[in-house]
């Protein structure tokens, strides 16, 4: 069984313009004499590999703890593009997804330097997708992300923003990526992972 690592490591991790990063204190160090190591450490939710929520842009929309986590889990498909991913992007995306059965189509992660435009947003959020995921740190453009999030997360397709996909090849893999159970969060980071299906591991 192949398994991807497809998440940032936290401390080191992209953070989003404007967002505080991670920081790491050592409260105990077997080095200085204490008898054990003791880490603390603070974060914004959207640090790093994360889930938005609905609650994220939408007033009164679900928070973390409400997703429902067969939405994290489950037969996804990884499509590679570059730049703007415009409505027939979208839509040919879905369709290979397709192809590759097993609901693959559900979840989608884009892999790649690319923005996902309003226009494609629309198509993913009329498909009904459960989750859409990305390697920026944000879906839609970074200077002005409101706009795409609003039309996906309205239709409850969670966001998995952050992800690290450069040695993962393009098809259909099995995701777990539920987040960190965060009572009353609007987001969270995850420990995002593929598993190859049999097709991808020739």
């Amino acid at each position: 069984m192949k398994i991807y690592d497809i998440s940032q490591e936290v401390f080191s991790c992209s953070v989003y313009p404007g967002d505080p990063a991670p920081k790491r204190e050592v409260l105990c160090s077997m080095a200085q004499g204490d008898l054990y190591d003791l880490t603390a450490f603070s974060m914004c939710a959207h640090n790093g590999t994360h889930l938005d929520a609905p609650a994220h842009f939408i007033k009164g929309g679900k928070r973390i703890e409400e997703l429902a986590l067969e939405k994290t889990v489950g037969c996804c498909f990884v499509a590679e593009h570059r730049g703007d991913l415009l409505k027939k992007d979208a839509e040919d995306i879905l369709l290979r997804a397709k192809e590759a059965k097993n609901g693959a189509e559900k979840r989608i992660l884009i892999k790649g330097d690319a923005t996902v435009t309003e226009q494609a947003a629309e198509v993913f959020a009329a498909a009904e997708i459960f989750l859409l995921g990305n390697e920026s740190q944000t879906v839609g453009p970074e200077d002005a992300p409101m706009a795409t999030h609003l039309i996906l997360l309205s239709k409850e397709v969670l966001l998995l923003e952050g992800l690290r996909l450069a040695g993962v090849s393009e098809g259909a893999y099995m995701l777990f990526s539920p987040p960190l159970h965060l009572g009353g969060a609007e987001g969270a980071p995850c420990r995002a992972l593929l598993v190859a299906m049999e097709e991808n591991e020739a």
